[in-house]
């Protein structure tokens, strides 16, 4: 296939999934001598309109894993916006050391819905956004040496089939999504739970509210967040005062439990080609 660009497209609320999709896009576009550019979905606004992508755009596309799933918040704008036309496509999904157990089934499934020819898979490891005891300084180098490797191999692949072959990724598209549970391994409660603020270091600055990839925080009086919270920390890392946290008791019950149960041993990254 002729490839003229790559792009890589991410949704990453703290940073560590643009990190991956990044790496592994500019591998590709190094190895292909053809132009890369990034594309971030971060924002509401970034998910309002159609992406088209043509026939000679190789796409990397990554996304974090939540509860064993994409973000169920975040994958209806994915279907909606993400358009191919007969686009080579690799879907990248990243996770904290738990598992990502149908996350990359489900963005391959759905890159293949909208018209992309799903070329490879990858499961990446990165720092957990919330419990942070988890993959501490993942993405390493060798984790990033590992994504370039792959992104190389998967666009030169793409570049000499006459017919590209899904690769067989694991997982079920439409399974359940997994049900956290606490230290006390009953499921923790915290669907609803926001993020409060300390009132004694948060400045007003409204970075909590340039960062919330929901719009969910209030510009003017930023402990406000009267919109959906998917808690994906990005207030929270952002702050530049450490004003943001989560005290619910229900979620730090599932962190400490994490913690006590998934940060040990180091999982691997998996490619699939």
């Amino acid at each position: 296939m002729k490839i003229t660009e790559v792009c890589g497209v991410y949704f990453s609320p703290a940073g560590t999934t643009r990190t991956v999709v990044a790496a592994a896009a500019e591998a590709a576009a190094e190895a292909l001598g053809v132009p890369v550019r990034l594309v971030s979905l971060n924002l509401p606004a970034a998910r309002e309109k159609a992406l088209d992508f043509p026939a000679e755009t190789l796409v990397f596309v990554g996304a974090p894993t939540y509860a064993g799933r994409l973000p169920n918040k975040i994958s209806p704008d994915l279907h909606r916006i993400l358009r191919g036309n007969g686009t080579p496509a690799a879907a990248i999904v990243t996770y904290g050391n738990r598992a990502y157990e149908n996350a990359l089934a489900e963005l391959s499934a759905l890159l293949a819905e909208n018209g992309f020819q799903p070329a490879a898979g990858a499961a990446c490891v990165c720092r957990h956004s919330s419990a942070r005891a988890l993959a501490v300084g993942r993405p390493n180098e060798n984790d990033l040496d590992e994504v370039r490797a792959f992104a190389r191999k998967a666009a030169l692949r793409v570049r000499d089939a006459g017919h590209i072959v899904p690769p067989a990724v694991p997982g079920e598209a439409d399974s359940a999504y997994y049900v956290p549970k606490g230290t006390s391994g009953k499921p923790a409660k915290f669907l609803k739970v926001k993020p409060q603020t300390d009132p004694e270091k948060c400045t007003g600055c409204g970075k909590c509210a340039e960062l919330c990839v929901m719009g969910s925080i209030d510009r003017e009086t930023p402990a406000l967040v009267p919109g959906i919270c998917i808690k994906c920390q990005a207030c929270v890392l952002g702050c530049p005062a450490g004003a943001k946290f989560f005290d619910d008791a229900d979620y730090l019950s599932h962190q400490k439990m994490l913690e006590q149960h998934f940060a040990e041993p180091a999982k691997p990254n998996e490619f699939f080609l």
